[in-house]
C-alpha cells in the first residue's frame, strides 16, 4: 500500500510521501501532520502558545528566538515530551540576511516549511513629540522589515514546493489607536496591507497569506501591573475576558490548514468581541 500525506494547506495527498514526525493532534484541533511550520518570536509567551497548539495539531515546530534561548529550548523540550517534534533556531530579524538565513535553516531540517508565523515584535511606549527617527525605526525594522523578509524568503521556499501558508501577528491597533503607541499602530497596519498585498501576489503559487489581529493577551502579572486596563478591557469585551496566547494558537492553526484553503488577504481579528462596542 502507498502511504500519502497532505503536501500542504489545502492541497491533496500526494503518493509515496513518508509523514513527517509528529504527534497525533488534538481531537478538537485540525490535522497538521507533515506541517513543518516557523513561528518567529517563539520564545516569548505570545510565541510560545502559538508553537504549543502547532505542535497539539501534529505539526512539526520550528522555534525562533532572538535572546531567550532558555525560553526556547525549555518550548522545545515541552514539545518533544508530549510526543512532537521541535527545533528552537536564533535569529537577529531587524537583519534581512538573518531573516534569509533562519527561513533557509528552518525548510533544510526536515526538507520543506509548509506554514510561516510572523509573530516576532516589539511594543514599546512613547509619546509622538518626542519621538526620534531611530526610535520608530527600532519598531518598524522588527515588526515590519522582518515580515517583508521573513516572507519573502518563506514564499521562495514555498513556491518550490506546493504552495503554504503565512500568517502574520498585526493588532486591533492597526485600526484602532492608542496613545504613546503611534509607531506600534503604524507598523501593525503596514502588516495588515502587506498580508493583503503578497495575498494577492503569491496566489497563484498556492501560498496564502492572512494576518491574526489580537487584542489585550494576557500574561503573568498583567493584572497586578495594569490593574485599571484590565478591568476596562473586561468591562468592554462581550467575551468578558482577556486573551490568552492559545487563542490566537488556534486563530493561527486554523489559518495554516485545509479548512482555510480558500482564505487569503484576510485579517482575522481575535479579541473577545472588543471591537464590536460601540466608540461614541
Amino acid at each position: 500500500m502507498t502511504e500519502t500525506v497532505s503536501d500542504g494547506p489545502g492541497r491533496s495527498p500526494l503518493p509515496g510521501r513518508s509523514p513527517l514526525p509528529g504527534r497525533s493532534p488534538l481531537p478538537d484541533l485540525p490535522d497538521l501532520r507533515g506541517q513543518v511550520v516557523l513561528v518567529t518570536g517563539a520564545a516569548g509567551g505570545l510565541g510560545r502558545g502559538i508553537a504549543l497548539r502547532f505542535a497539539a495539531a501534529g505539526a512539526a515546530v520550528v522555534a525562533h528566538y532572538r535572546t531567550g534561548a532558555e525560553a526556547a529550548r525549555d518550548l522545545v523540550e515541552r514539545i518533544e515530551a508530549d510526543g512532537g517534534s521541535a527545533l528552537a533556531l536564533s535569529a537577529d530579524l531587524a537583519v534581512e540576511e538573518e531573516c534569509h538565513r533562519l527561513v533557509t535553516e528552518a525548510a533544510g531540517w526536515r526538507g520543506r516549511l509548509t506554514a510561516l508565523v510572523n509573530n516576532a515584535g516589539v511594543q514599546p511606549t512613547q509619546e509622538l513629540a518626542g519621538m526620534s527617527l531611530a526610535d520608530w525605526r527600532a519598531v518598524t525594522e522588527v515588526n515590519v522589515h522582518s515580515v517583508f523578509a521573513c516572507t519573502q524568503a518563506a514564499a521562495a521556499v514555498m513556491r518550490a514546493g506546493a504552495g503554504g501558508s503565512v500568517t502574520h501577528i498585526a493588532s486591533i491597533e492597526a485600526d484602532r489607536p492608542a496613545p504613546q503607541h503611534a509607531h506600534y499602530c503604524a507598523s501593525k497596519a503596514a502588516v495588515v496591507m502587506h498580508a493583503r498585498t503578497a495575498a494577492l501576489e503569491y496566489g497563484a503559487y498556492g501560498i496564502r497569506v492572512n494576518s491574526v489581529s489580537p487584542g489585550l493577551i494576557d500574561r503573568p502579572g498583567l493584572a497586578e501591573d495594569w490593574p485599571e486596563g484590565v478591568r476596562r478591557w473586561q468591562a468592554a469585551a462581550p467575551a468578558g475576558r482577556l486573551g490568552t496566547p492559545e487563542d490566537v494558537g488556534d486563530a493561527c492553526v486554523f489559518l495554516a490548514s485545509p479548512m482555510a484553503s480558500w482564505l487569503t488577504g484576510h485579517d482575522l481579528v481575535v479579541d473577545g468581541g472588543v471591537s464590536a462596542r460601540p466608540t461614541w
